[in-house]
């Protein structure tokens, strides 16, 4: 094999396993069909530090989307429906080669400001990781909501157009019956494309 032509399959390999990156960060996983269960679960989203002071969203937007969480956080609470907030870390190493070329390298594997972001510290009874868009694909979150019995779902955080979303196309993959309450999640750009597939899915959106 001559110099070239070895520097040119390396390229195409390379080409692939970043692609196969960006086709993980988007996936929605499948999962088992839930039985029937009763309870409820609120699920914060990305409310990560890195996020919510360095992400593209305005003051005033962060402002109105935190009031309707902690009023959301409030109404579990009142109903003694667990909170669970799941955090990015970018863990595989395609996706996290991907998340430095193209996501300014946040939300890297122990890189600061992958907590909880100080305004909703004090709200989830339990915390989560997530590798990739869709918070179901490690799994621990369907055993969770197995254990919890819960089988309906409200979602705020961010992105709108991309965890937001993938996660609840995930949890309609799986039976979960899904609201996402859109005044308390935030976007970067409009939403009327991913607001359209998620009904589609039957994702409630109020």
């Amino acid at each position: 094999m001559t110099l070239g032509v070895f520097l040119a399959a390396a390229v195409l390999l390379l080409i692939l396993w970043l692609g196969n990156g960006i086709r993980r960060i988007g996936a929605v996983s499948v999962g088992e069909t839930i039985p029937d269960r009763n309870g409820s679960a609120l699920l914060l989203i990305d409310l990560q530090s890195i996020f919510w002071q360095c992400g593209p969203y305005s003051k005033a937007a962060k402002e109105a989307a935190a009031a309707v969480i902690l009023a959301e956080a409030e109404a579990a609470r009142a109903q003694g429906n667990p909170i669970i907030a799941v955090r990015q870390e970018w863990s595989i190493p395609s996706t996290k080669t991907v998340a430095r070329l193209m996501m300014k390298g946040q939300a890297l594997e122990g890189s600061a400001g992958t907590e909880i972001a100080e305004a909703f510290t004090s709200l989830p009874d339990h915390v989560l990781v997530k590798r990739v868009q869709d918070a179901f694909e490690t799994g621990e979150l369907d055993a969770l909501f197995e254990s919890r019995d819960v089988g309906r779902l409200r979602l705020v955080g961010l992105d709108m157009n991309y965890c937001v979303q993938k996660t609840a196309l995930a949890a309609r993959n799986r039976g979960y019956h899904v609201t996402v309450v859109k005044d308390g999640t935030l976007s970067a750009a409009p939403t009327e494309s991913a607001e359209e597939r998620m009904s589609l899915a039957g994702v409630v959106i109020c």
